[in-house]
């Protein structure tokens, strides 16, 4: 959401990979190793994990839970952006990995083409999870796909700029314009959201649409256009740079570690950097509501992982077992450490948010989070492409809030 960014919102930010690990589609099919009998002995896995290093520590990951379930597994990755597409051109040519890795909003265009076999055909385990992350790895009533690690995004604040000006941190959207308004001056502001023209400036207001009563099933209502319109006056009063128009994530974290804005939307996955950073003292809380009485739902990011279909029964049933071995509760636990991310299953969420208070605000938003295809679906990317534009068009003025929606309405029935 990248999610570089972080789950989910790591494809929403452009993922670059390094060209030693693309893979050949004719190099990754279902047709791996086994001994002269028969038996399953190696595996194929792809993700769009090119970083080197974090490549690194999926293949240790993948390579220990491969041995659990007594066969070596050849990770390979490719670059985000190409991920999809390729995927797409080895279902039709039946070469598909055996364990395959789509980031949550994918998982619905995949599913759709039968590429994927449901999880319950292997006794996997899909209990203690909340609907949202449920629902994220689910295709017509079937779960596809699990994730072992999932995000969304908070509000970070600078706590020694709201402790000098005498300001509590926000809990409603009143209290959110009348902080950043406060804490905003030359050269600084109150107040910064990646408002961009990609889904990733989509992610970012999600949590503003949906937990006012928005749905992306219909964008051209009220609650909708009083969401658009708390961004709007944000920006207005000059408590919001109008820069946010072309900022990513990344940038607007930049923003925060230089000290520019006091308070920003961001995800987890920035802490590391963050807690790098000399002199910065910040706080993390859940999102402001526009009344007191709203539930917070925000969207949910993590990467799910999959077993494509292929010809061979036995390597499906191999591949089920690394899956269930990466969704277990240590892997969940050792991956959110390592990567600033909520385990998926909530009794081992709510520990981790002890062990890690800095994490407890992203625990708590992750309760009521919500898949992005929950709703719509394959047609998900219609609507947040309309989102994304009707930001861009109330944000430089060119349309009202209710003009642009009505546009956005358009855009997403296609109509």
């Amino acid at each position: 959401m990248n999610s570089a960014a972080r789950p989910s919102a790591r494809r929403i930010t452009a993922f670059l990979g390094t060209a030693t690990l693309v893979l050949a589609a004719a190099g990754c099919g279902g047709t791996g190793s086994g001994s002269a009998g028969g038996e399953v002995t190696s595996i194929t896995a792809l993700d769009y994990y090119t970083d080197a290093t974090e490549h690194a520590q999926w293949g240790e990951r993948l390579t220990a839970c491969g041995k659990a379930a007594g066969v070596t597994v050849e990770h390979r990755s490719v670059p985000g952006a190409s991920l999809v597409p390729q995927v797409l051109r080895q279902a039709s040519s039946r070469t598909l990995p055996d364990l395959l890795m789509l980031d949550n909003p994918d998982l619905q265009q995949i599913a759709q083409t039968g590429a994927l076999t449901p999880l319950d055909r292997y006794g996997i385990d899909a209990g203690g999870y909340t609907e949202g992350i449920r629902s994220a790895g689910t295709y017509q009533g079937k779960v596809y796909g699990l994730a072992p690690t999932v995000s969304t995004v908070a509000l970070y604040y600078n706590k020694d700029m709201l402790a000098e000006a005498g300001v509590a941190v926000p809990k409603t959207w009143d209290e959110l314009k009348t902080a950043a308004a406060r804490l905003t001056r030359p050269g600084h502001y109150g107040m910064a959201v990646d408002a961009n023209a990609t889904f990733e400036g989509t992610w970012q207001f999600l949590p503003f649409l949906w937990s006012n009563g928005g749905d992306e099933t219909r964008l051209d209502t009220p609650q909708a256009a009083q969401a658009l319109q708390l961004w709007v006056d944000l920006v207005k009063s000059g408590s919001m740079s109008k820069s946010v128009l072309n900022w990513t994530q990344a940038d607007v974290h930049d923003q925060f570690v230089a000290g520019k804005t006091a308070m920003m939307v961001n995800g987890p996955w920035r802490m590391s950097a963050m807690n790098k950073t000399k002199d910065l003292n910040w706080g993390v809380a859940p999102l402001p509501v526009r009344r007191p009485d709203q539930t917070l739902v925000t969207p949910l990011g993590g990467e799910v992982w999959t077993v494509p279909r292929n010809s061979s029964e036995a390597r499906q049933r191999k591949a089920a077992r690394v899956l269930a071995c990466l969704n277990d509760s240590k892997n969940m636990l050792a991956l959110a450490e390592q990567y600033h991310t909520v385990p998926s299953r909530s009794s081992v969420a709510a520990r981790y948010a002890e062990q890690v208070p800095s994490m407890a605000a992203f625990v708590k938003s992750v309760e009521g989070a919500r898949a992005r295809t929950g709703r719509l679906g394959v047609r998900w990317p219609q609507a947040a492409t309309g989102i994304y534009t009707a930001v861009q068009a109330a944000l430089t003025g060119e349309q009202t809030p209710e003009e642009a929606l009505r546009h956005a309405q358009r855009t997403a029935t296609g109509s």
